[in-house]
């Protein structure tokens, strides 16, 4: 939703979040009545103590000094109830929104994520979140309390003199528009800072993954100047929002200021005409000295609040959207199946304009934001650019076209920020489609219990697409799915894609130990279960080679193992998981020779009885395949065994002869 159609704050989201905290709140709000009535007191206190010491009289103060000592250990005692409570309230809605945002967000397809920025989503699940838990404990911690103060001790200001305060308040509703002005004004230039902060986590998720490339391009200079240009946008707009700020507190403090002269005056000119006594005014002005702090305090939490909004609507964006793959209602478990797997019809192209509700943040027309490249491998194309938006390209000399230095497969684009107002059309999903035109048309496959299928073609043939429909990473437009005759969008997730083993060509480890990897996904496992599947995969050797063996804790993607290593422990992941329909992107075609002999054998241990599809970069791992099929434009052209697609002489042979001639 644009902000600009917006109605209602986001922080009505917040309340059924509150309702389990509601005994605690209750609690701390009960400390907060008691605190509150401790200021009248307090005000009162203060007139009396004047009046005995005027008189001398140190019986009646001694009285007075020990009923202070008795009140203010009783507002020390609630006030820290009041303080802990909340916090722990505040603490425990933030953990739950957290937690609700990260499921959520495991709920999404996979079409989001290859448009959504990682460092983006990180800034959104850590410091947004905490900035809401932060709005919440300053709500009913600080904003609460002073409004009760401010009630309390005006009523009795009003008790004492009630012309006299009203008079103080002549100033009261200039202050409160001007309060609301800058509120809306901080949350405008909250939520261009929030973006800001997010781009720069981004680019620094991007650059800290890439950084190898980055060295063996020497684009160390290039990559310091993106980063300076990010962090100065990230500074003008925290800028903007301090200097409203520090504003706010000056108009503030000078209608305050004004009041108190004010004040001074009426109580004065009453005094003069009888109706107020020197102790009773004394008490007035302890009253208005105990309404400075709550005056300041709103005024600075209601410019948190507007703040703390942006970081509100952010978060209640992501949960706003839908995911597209979801289970039926009352969808069935998938029972163990036999790996019979048949494509009926499937049409299927990936849509050129995706909705993604993810804010994209407008620049200031005069920043230029420089556009980075991909590398040659990467299938997702860059954003276009609308037709009036001119998009600078970064150059390393002047008026001396360079090419940007390319980035790590992987590494995600950020998306190139325009200027202000201008909507970012969303990138394209087509991995080799045209226009809308379908990767996959009227495909129809058999694929036998036990068989090994293989997939050739070029790029953009809709290999990668063919098998991801089957775990339903996608769902096709047109035709369905069956295994073992079972319609796959009847089933349930889990149940499906835990029959479906996935070894990638780019092998995804996390931190964590090297057993906990091969476990992946699994809370409890049995550690000779995890050895024998890695000594399926021909991985136990080298993992006992390490001092902690299969306790060797494996660093961030895996960067102190070797390329073979850690395909043999994505071949040990699948082994445990034993499904019985396997798909192999194929994992040798970046080794050296003696990593892929290790690796071929554990594939071919893997695929042991197991309905098989296997994506072919290269045509010697596809010899021994039951059916290979050769896809071009999302059709089937050509279906054989090697022998028999090297005989007709059509496309496969000639793939064929390109690799080996």
């Amino acid at each position: 939703m644009q902000n600009s159609l917006k109605t209602r704050s986001t922080y009505w989201q917040i309340l059924p979040y509150l309702r389990p905290q509601k005994q605690t709140i209750g609690k701390a709000l009960a400390c907060t009545l008691v605190f509150t009535v401790c200021w009248p007191i307090i005000a009162w206190l203060v007139g009396e103590t004047a009046k005995f010491i005027g008189q001398g009289d140190l019986k009646g103060f001694a009285q007075i000094a020990a009923l202070s000592a008795i009140i203010f250990l009783i507002r020390g005692t609630v006030q820290y109830g009041q303080d802990t409570l909340m916090a722990k309230a505040a603490l425990t809605i933030a953990l739950e929104i957290r937690k609700k945002v990260y499921a959520h967000l495991q709920l999404l397809n996979l079409g989001y994520f290859e448009t959504a920025k990682t460092g983006d989503l990180s800034y959104r699940l850590t410091e947004d979140i905490d900035r809401i838990g932060e709005v919440i404990n300053k709500f009913f911690h600080q904003f609460i309390p002073c409004i009760l103060q401010l009630i309390v001790v005006m009523g009795y200001m009003i008790y004492l003199n009630w012309q006299l305060t009203l008079g103080a308040l002549i100033i009261a509703p200039l202050m409160a528009l001007l309060i609301s002005w800058f509120g809306e004004k901080l949350l405008s230039y909250s939520r261009e800072s929030q973006n800001r902060i997010s781009d720069l986590s981004s680019l620094l998720t991007e650059v800290f993954s890439g950084i190898r490339l980055i060295k063996a391009f020497v684009a160390e200079e290039y990559e310091i100047s993106r980063f300076t240009e990010a962090a100065e946008q990230n500074r003008r707009a925290k800028y903007l929002s301090e200097r409203v700020k520090a504003l706010q507190f000056v108009v503030v403090g000078f209608l305050e200021a004004i009041s108190v002269i004010l004040l001074f005056f009426l109580g004065g000119w009453q005094i003069a005409q009888g109706n107020l006594t020197g102790t009773e005014f004394i008490s007035y002005i302890a009253g208005v000295a105990l309404l400075i702090d709550p005056i300041a305090i709103t005024t600075a939490n209601y410019g948190d609040f507007k703040q703390g909004e942006a970081s509100s609507d952010r978060i209640f964006e992501l949960l706003a959207i839908v995911p597209t793959i979801v289970e039926k209602p009352g969808a069935i478990e998938l029972p163990h199946v036999t790996g019979k797997v048949e494509y009926r019809n499937i049409n299927f192209a990936y849509p050129l304009d995706r909705e993604v509700k993810q804010p994209q943040p407008a620049l200031e027309k005069e920043v230029k934001q420089p556009q980075p490249a991909l590398e040659k491998e990467v299938k997702q194309p860059q954003t276009a650019l609308e037709k009036e938006v001119k998009q600078p390209q970064p150059a390393l000399e002047k008026e001396v076209k360079q090419p940007q230095p390319a980035l790590e497969k992987g590494v995600k684009q950020p998306q190139p920020a325009l200027e202000k107002g201008v909507k970012q059309p969303q990138p394209p999903l087509n991995k080799g489609g045209q226009g809308g035109v379908p990767i996959l048309q009227n495909m129809s496959l058999l694929a036998l219990p036990g068989e090994m299928i293989a997939l050739v073609g070029a790029s953009g043939a809709g290999k990668t697409t063919l098998v991801n429909l089957l775990p339903r990473f996608y769902d096709p437009q047109a035709g369905q799915i069956l295994i073992d005759g079972i319609n796959i969008q009847d089933v349930t997730l889990n149940t499906l894609r835990r029959q479906i083993g996935i070894v990638p060509q780019e092998t995804i480890l996390f931190s964590g130990t090297i057993a906990q990897n091969i476990a992946f996904g699994r809370s409890y496992y049995e550690l000779k279960d995890v050895e024998k599947a890695a000594q399926i995969a021909n991985a136990h050797q080298f993992i006992s080679d390490f001092p902690d063996g299969y306790q060797t804790w494996v660093g961030e993607r895996g960067v102190n193992l070797s390329g073979g290593q850690k395909q043999r422990i994505a071949i040990a992941r699948a082994v445990l998981l034993n499904p019985r329909i396997l798909i192999l992107d194929e994992a040798t075609s970046a080794l050296d020779s003696e990593s892929e002999a290790l690796v071929q054998e554990a594939l071919e241990r893997l695929m042991q009885d197991r309905t098989v599809f296997i994506i072919a970069h290269r045509l010697a791992t596809v010899r021994k395949a039951d059916r290979i099929l050769v896809l071009e434009k999302g059709r089937v052209m050509e279906s054989g065994t090697h022998e028999e697609l090297l005989e007709k002489g059509e496309r496969y042979a000639g793939y064929y002869a390109q690799q080996f001639s």
